[in-house]
């Protein structure tokens, strides 16, 4: 029987929701401070060069108080994907470089007393470049020495015994491009001293203590020196979960003892910043003639960018969904990671789920089509189910319930007719056709690096609640989620409770931020037993202060009382009772370790309009189906839904960083770099398979990534469906769809 509660699951509006649409709300370009100065990036125009700059161009111009490079700043090696002391990998960037490895990368810093004259100062700053050998495509990188980054594996079972088991053996190649996360805050910092001569840095980013450690690394600053405070962020998507301007701008203040800010443009964005990984994937199943999958071989070549950053982690992050989807005892994953003198890799929503699943599923669609199988069908003989292990040796998958996200979906999305009738929907100019997709993803990092929170929760004298946890908002309504589930264990209005986001100084430490999909699972997790504790600790007082017996104390509704007397204290009244005659502060404070990790699963369901004439494509129905275990708040897993539904979308049909083979960056604004636009947006409709996983908070697990998977797939699929065509390749642009339509044409005749 499903389990009813107060405020879980409830669609409660967002308690920043007035302040943002009035425009209160202040990000960190509106910050202002008596005295602040305006810096600018100079990035590279060049992929790969030797830079000499010639500081003394522009220094003498009245209001240009600074110009760094190079040779003024420490050169101290670092990685900008560590986001904790414990995890080291290659260290190859500098706040500023003199040899220039990409279209983009950092070679200087104008300081200025206006914005608009550091710009101009970026602008006629005088740069020699001397060009070295550039490595453009991850063909190239593939077949040159030196640009193999790593290669790793990840073994389950014997896969050659298991394809040769099979009766059949399918082959298949598909490609993912790079793209930009198009948060509408482009990356911005501030920073300054405080009173006491603190540095304080103001960062919209996903890990403030990722922040503190890096810049204390390279300026050399204790960390104890160091605050850095979470600002309101316009979105991130990943791309502000590593330190990109935080280190120059700390920097800065240091040198001048003045509050500098530093906001960089979208074209600085788009080039200097981080991208989703471009990878090609190669897939090997082995099938029998039942349709059941009897072992799999992946290799993926994974495009890492100019710099390390994370490209081992992504690499074996996208290996590792691959064991946690479909039941494949026998499977081998054979990673390969390149460096390529452009756009930089970097977390992206998914973590290496988008582009494994993207290949993937239209690989799976394709054996389905060869063995005479419907979609749905052959992925039920192979999915995974609730209670597996991970054959690859990682946490165990949990409540697991793909299954059930297909089947509900079929049901919702009217699958067996649809696919059945949609071509005769076809004319001469339109052709018509269904798709589903399904995938996986996580709830943090157990089982691979440490994932724990600390969570102070104070009762105040006036009845209502502070919380401290080192919370991100990103602009998905985290701290509203994180509310509810307070709400929930305290039995307390959501609106009596408080909780600031992620500060060093004043919020205790957090193990990993705001990434991996980990926020409700971990963070949700620690505040729900740290408001059970709390709430128990209301009982233990009254109990103690009225010598009853605790099992007869009831804390509801913000009053405690006891069914042995007839004394009744609000929450408030008896925090003040407990400092009077216990001279205790009434508080909470714990550290909580995630409990597991299982698997989030999703179904994609889709229907398209192809134009065969100039290869557009009109998405007309999404469906999504997730297992999200306990929703916390409904209107919010719809709009993560509808959210993820556009990037994936994007995705498939027109998102792409265009590098060209020259290095130059071609979309380098909204006006070439392609994103969906409203009108074109399907209506969107989501269902959640809601069966509680034992670990987390009142059952809930992810969602926020995870909605930005099955939807490409989904319509590559459809698409393939209605064309009769074989598309691997990321995204579907007219022109790639025009070719495989002519190739299909050409094959009739």
């Amino acid at each position: 029987m499903k389990q009813i509660y107060k405020y879980i699951g409830k669609s409660i509006p967002r308690a920043d929701t007035p302040a943002k649409s009035t425009g209160e709300a202040l990000y960190v370009a509106d910050l202002k401070r008596p005295g602040m100065l305006f810096a600018k990036l100079v990035l590279s125009s060049e992929p790969h060069s030797k830079v000499v700059i010639d500081a003394d161009s522009i220094k003498n111009v009245p209001g240009i108080v600074a110009v760094y490079t190079y040779d003024d700043v420490p050169h101290i090696a670092y990685n900008s994907y560590e986001w904790f002391y414990g995890v080291a990998s290659k260290r190859d960037e500098y706040i500023l470089n003199d040899e220039a490895r990409l279209v983009g990368d950092r070679i200087a810093v104008v300081v200025a007393t206006s914005q608009e004259l550091a710009e101009w100062g970026a602008r006629h700053l005088k740069i020699k470049y001397t060009p070295l050998k550039a490595i453009i495509s991850l063909d190239e990188a593939k077949v040159t020495e030196g640009c193999l980054a790593d290669a790793k594996q990840i073994v389950a079972g014997d896969v050659e015994s298991g394809l040769a088991r099979a009766d059949y053996i399918f082959e298949d190649t598909g490609r993912t491009a790079k793209i930009h996360h198009a948060a509408i805050e482009p990356h911005g910092v501030m920073t300054e001293y405080d009173e006491y001569g603190n540095l304080v840095i103001y960062s919209p980013c996903q890990t403030v203590f990722m922040v503190r450690m890096h810049t204390s690394r390279v300026l050399g600053i204790l960390s104890n020196r160091i605050r850095v405070i979470k600002t309101t962020m316009g979105g991130s998507f990943g791309g502000k979960g590593q330190i990109i301007l935080e280190p120059i701008a700390a920097f800065i203040t240091s040198q001048l003892k003045r509050p500098v800010r530093l906001i960089m443009s979208r074209e600085d964005v788009i080039k200097g910043a981080v991208s989703r990984n471009a990878v090609e994937l190669e897939f090997v199943t082995g099938v029998d003639k039942n349709g059941k999958i009897t072992g799999r071989k992946i290799i993926s070549h994974v495009d890492i960018g100019a710099y390390y950053t994370n490209g081992t982690a992504i690499m074996m992050a996208l290996g590792k969904k691959a064991f946690r989807l479909y039941d494949i005892p026998d499977q081998l994953y054979d990673g390969h990671a390149y460096y390529t003198n452009t756009v930089i890799g970097g977390a992206c929503r998914g973590y290496g789920s988008p582009q494994l699943h993207s290949i993937m599923e239209i690989h799976m669609d394709r054996i389905a089509e060869k063995l005479g199988l419907d979609p749905c069908e052959f992925r039920l003989k192979n999915l995974i189910e609730a209670g597996m292990k991970d054959p690859s040796g990682a946490t165990d998958l949990g409540e697991a319930h793909p299954k059930e996200c297909i089947l509900k979906g079929m049901e919702l999305f009217d699958w067996e007719r649809r696919r059945r009738e949609i071509m005769s929907k076809n004319t001469d100019r339109y052709a018509y056709g269904v798709g589903m997709a399904c995938g996986t993803h996580g709830n943090g990092y157990k089982g691979a690096f440490p994932d724990f929170t600390n969570v102070e929760m104070e009762l105040l004298s006036d009845g209502t609640i502070y919380i401290r946890i080192s919370a991100h908002e990103q602009g998905c309504g985290t701290l509203g989620t994180l509310t509810q589930i307070a709400a929930e264990a305290l039995d307390m209005n959501p609106s009596h409770i408080h909780m600031i986001e992620a500060d060093t100084f004043a919020t205790p430490y957090d193990a990993a931020g705001t990434q991996a999909s980990r926020v409700t699972f971990v963070l949700g997790g620690a505040i729900k037993k740290a408001g059970e504790a709390l709430r128990n600790k209301l009982r233990e007082v009254y109990a103690e202060l009225h010598q009853v017996p605790v099992d007869t104390v009831v804390a509801k509704d913000e009053w405690v009382y006891s069914t042995k007397d007839n004394m009744k204290y609000s929450y408030g009244e008896l925090a003040v009772a407990y400092e009077v005659k216990c001279s205790r502060n009434f508080t909470v404070s714990l550290e909580y370790e995630s409990p597991a990790n299982p698997g989030v699963y999703a179904a994609g369901f889709a229907e398209v309009r192809v134009d065969k004439y100039t290869g557009h494509i009109d998405v007309l129905d999404l469906l999504c189906v997730h297992d999200i275990g306990q929703a916390v708040n409904k209107t919010l897993a719809e709009g993560q839904v509808e959210g993820g539904a556009h990037m994936s979308l994007g995705y498939a049909l027109c998102e792409e960083i265009d590098v060209y083979p020259d290095g130059q960056v071609g979309s380098t604004n909204f006006s070439k770099y392609h994103i969906i636009n409203a009108p074109s947006m399907p209506n969107v409709r989501s269902y959640f398979i809601e069966i509680p996983d034992e670990h987390g908070p009142y059952g809930a697990k992810s969602v926020g990534e995870m909605a930005a998977v099955v939807p490409a797939p989904a319509v590559v699929n459809a698409v393939n469906h209605a064309l009769g065509t074989h598309i691997m390749d990321y995204p579907l642009t007219p022109e790639r769809v025009i070719e495989a339509w002519e190739e299909v044409n050409e094959k009739r005749l």
